[in-house]
């Protein structure tokens, strides 16, 4: 039947292109967003876990900084460390050079002094951000305070979220103590090192004195116990220096695995919420000439009105 109040085709013509300009939108959406779930009401469960993850990986890159920051400053500790290794080794040979009989030890002398002076200048300059690991006062429990690294951040099960620490106990790396002279390098060894003559002296690596102000029988003995002592301290600044490798090599290796993580995150963040672009072009061609169609049948089933009038003529 032809009715002029009711036109089925166009009706139904009419629906078929508003659900195929529906579909266009959101396949629109898609190009130029990048994403088949950028809003709670594409997919409201995924798009909760997306936002969720994407705001713990904002997290993970905060942690990312924060080893960076903490990798840095272990590394100028441990550059200071391994140039005082060095420094220390050669006030060593000094000791040594000067326990033979006939050397001016005046002259060593002043080579050991000014190696201790750049021992000095090394652990008082060795800062990093405001932080001096190697040279403060350990009287003062701020400035002596075990140092927390940020290594990581975990969310459980039940989504509570935590942040794990590397912690760095700078006493064990302190060389020169300005308060109780028990650093590495000022501490009073006399206790198991004790010179009996008047030739040499010292108590600490920055103590020794080589030079012979007298004739002592006793030199011999006491250069070996020089010897003895500056290779004590040596063997502690290795240790050291061991300690902080190893707590450098652990903050790298969470670097690196702080990076794959949030990496893996992302990839799986997009499995979740990223368009297929190939998928969404061929779509979005479909589409185009279903539109086309659908408004040409609307323009057709519009015509049919128009055919009824030519019955009255």
């Amino acid at each position: 039947m032809s009715s002029l109040l009711t036109n089925s085709a166009a009706m139904t013509a009419l629906q078929t292109l508003t659900a195929t300009n529906k579909k266009m939108e959101v396949t629109q959406n898609r190009i130029s967003t990048g994403q088949r779930v950028s809003t709670a009401a594409d997919n409201a469960a995924y798009w909760s876990i997306a936002t969720t993850m994407r705001s713990d990986n904002k997290a993970l890159s905060a942690v990312q900084d924060a080893l960076g920051l903490g990798a840095a400053t272990v590394d100028v500790m441990y550059t200071a460390l391994n140039s005082t290794v060095d420094i220390v080794s050669e006030i060593k040979a000094k000791v040594t050079a000067a326990a033979q009989p006939g050397v001016d030890r005046g002259k060593i002398q002043s080579e050991i002094a000014e190696l201790q002076n750049q021992l000095t200048t090394i652990s008082n300059s060795s800062v990093f951000n405001g932080e001096n690991w190697l040279a403060f006062d350990s009287t003062d429990a701020a400035a002596a305070a075990n140092r927390e690294v940020v290594s990581s951040f975990t969310r459980t099960a039940t989504g509570a979220v935590s942040l794990e620490t590397t912690t760095v106990q700078i006493t064990n790396t302190l060389l020169i103590d300005s308060g109780a002279d028990t650093g590495i390098l000022d501490e009073d060894r006399s206790g198991t090192y004790a010179l009996a003559g008047a030739s040499v002296t010292g108590v600490s690596v920055m103590t020794v004195n080589v030079n012979a102000a007298a004739a002592d029988a006793n030199t011999a003995a006491d250069m070996q116990q020089l010897v003895g002592l500056v290779d004590a301290a040596l063997s502690d600044i290795t240790d050291a220096a061991t300690n902080l490798g190893a707590i450098k090599n652990r903050i790298g290796l969470q670097q690196d695995f702080v990076k794959g993580l949030k990496d893996s995150i992302d990839r799986g963040v997009g499995q979740l919420v990223d368009a297929d672009m190939n998928a969404e072009s061929t779509r979005l061609q479909a589409l185009q000439v279903q539109q086309q169609l659908g408004i040409q049948a609307l323009s057709i089933a519009n015509s049919n009105s128009q055919n009824i009038l030519s019955l009255f003529r």
